[in-house]
């Protein structure tokens, strides 16, 4: 096994309570996670709470968006998200998700972190394309539709 830390950050012009609403509510993620458009067909499925510990999310798509389920595991509010990924398919594989949420004057910093090991496939698969390189450009995509949907705060966010 091999141990993995992806992470990407950016400056948000929005309140922290804004972000971590979109961050802490799994309905939210629609509007700006970066896997959301490789399946149109995606199932969803959303269990507990609608946001904070015990929120969760499960999907089921096509070969590209695969099967896995999501669960927030803490929050320090307007601070923090923990989460609990678990990919079922293509290969089964767990790791912990962080997002930090830090105020700098009218902005935001914020840190999305994805820390796990890797095994069988996905050993020999870091081998050649580290965990960084396979994810980092999706973390940066999100981060960039979060962006938008935080500072967009005028318009309808349906």
């Amino acid at each position: 096994m091999t141990a993995f830390t992806v992470t990407r950050s950016t400056e948000i012009a929005a309140p922290a309570d804004t972000v971590f609403g979109l961050i802490a509510d799994f309905h939210e993620w629609r509007h700006w996670s970066p896997w959301e458009g490789l399946d149109p067909q995606l199932h969803r499925e959303y269990s507990g709470p609608s946001s904070g510990p015990g929120a969760g999310y499960a999907w089921r798509g096509n070969r590209k968006a695969g099967a896995g389920r999501m669960t927030i595991s803490a929050v320090e509010p307007d601070r923090s998200v923990d989460v609990d990924l678990e990919f079922l398919k293509p290969m089964s594989s767990h790791h912990h998700v962080r997002f930090d949420i830090v105020p700098a004057g009218d902005s935001v910093t914020v840190t999305w972190t994805m820390t796990g090991e890797t095994s069988g496939l996905f050993s020999l698969i870091g081998r050649i394309l580290p965990m960084d390189k396979f994810v980092g450009k999706d973390f940066e995509k999100g981060l960039a539709a979060l962006k938008a949907r935080s500072e967009n705060t005028g318009t309808d966010r349906s």
